[in-house]
């Protein structure tokens, strides 16, 4: 098991001016219209590419918190075996991969299912998400940020 060399809260007060570019960049596609749910799957599948555990956990409560079915977080993983996903999640999620390994940059055939599924703008935006994720996953895994705990459900607590 390894040991958090610091910590999320460390980086919001060590670096703030970084952490608020970090931070903006990522909002960016949610206020340019693209959808949030989408948009988490896409930040946690580079996640789980880049071993990112505090990202990981960040984007899955996150999504559980605006709706996303938790089949799709399940099988994110694997979601070219998954028929669960549209076409439009597919071609997100492969844009995501594509950015996120870069070893041979990004294929035509990915960038024409992108650009199938995208405009122009939408692509530009969803670019700037798969950014901003694989930049929070190089803090995370970097500095191995503690991921966070599932708050514990009122319900429960009072069990």
């Amino acid at each position: 098991m390894s040991h958090a060399r610091s910590e999320y809260e460390d980086f919001k007060k060590v670096a703030p001016d970084v952490y608020d570019l970090v931070l903006a960049l990522g909002q960016l596609a949610g206020k340019a219209g693209l959808d949030k749910q989408l948009i988490e799957l896409v930040k946690l599948r580079a996640s789980q590419i880049n071993g990112c555990a505090f990202c990981v956990q960040h984007h899955v409560l996150l999504s559980e918190r605006i709706g996303v079915p938790v089949d799709k977080l399940h099988l994110v993983a694997v979601w070219r075996e998954a028929p669960i996903f549209s076409a439009r999640e597919r071609a997100a999620l492969a844009w995501a991969e594509a950015l996120t390994l870069l070893p041979d940059g990004v294929s035509e055939e990915v960038y024409a299912e992108a650009a199938r599924e995208f405009s122009q703008t939408e692509l530009m935006y969803l670019t700037s998400a798969v950014a901003s994720i694989n930049v929070w996953n190089r803090f995370g895994a970097a500095f191995r940020w503690t991921p966070t705990s599932r708050p514990v459900a009122a319900n429960a607590a009072a069990s």
